[in-house]
């Protein structure tokens, strides 16, 4: 049980720190949401660029597609290098996708435009289009990686696991005893 639990540690963590590429992938795929910034009435208000503009449901879904993939690859990998799963594996392969999405999302947003979006409009100039910070604003999307990592984990794990022996059945012919 030592070793299952070490090695489901040491799976957990290779997994959560592939999330910093997946933090990196994600700002730098995911759509701009373009800003601008006015002034009313002696105070700077931002307004979105284009009110129609499908970039900030883009923003989610690159983070979403992305996770997806590194659920699916990081649950490939995990299979290849353990073939008889268990429970601490399945946990560690969990675990470690909800924190390497956790950990993408900050990347993410630390990489991106500042949050602070008045002193970049002010920065900028009034009527001047600038990029928004980058929100993640559906928050489910941080467990696409968890779930995709189970669901394809479990599915190979069906498919090209080791099999248990089948028990043998009584031969229904011969009695059994008294």
């Amino acid at each position: 049980m030592k070793t299952e639990v070490r090695e489901a540690t040491v799976i957990a963590v290779a997994v959560a720190l592939g999330g910093t590429l997946l933090g990196v992938l994600w700002w730098w795929l995911a759509p701009r949401v373009p800003l601008v910034g006015d002034v009313v009435g002696g105070n700077w208000v931002v307004y979105l660029k284009d009110t129609e503009g499908e970039q900030a449901v883009g923003v989610d879904g690159t983070f979403s597609l992305l996770a997806l993939g590194f659920g699916g690859v990081s649950a490939l990998v995990v299979f290849l290098v353990r073939r008889h799963g268990g429970v601490p594996l399945v946990v560690a392969l969990a675990v470690g996708g909800l924190l390497g999405s956790l950990l993408a999302w900050r990347i993410g947003i630390w990489l991106g435009p500042a949050q602070d979006v008045i002193a970049q409009a002010r920065s900028v100039g009034k009527g001047v289009a600038f990029d928004a910070p980058l929100k993640l604003n559906a928050k489910g999307a941080l467990l696409a990686w968890p779930f995709a990592a189970l669901v394809l984990h479990l599915g190979l794990t069906a498919l090209f696991g080791p099999r248990d022996p089948d028990p043998l059945l009584p031969d229904p012919y011969i009695p059994q005893g008294p």
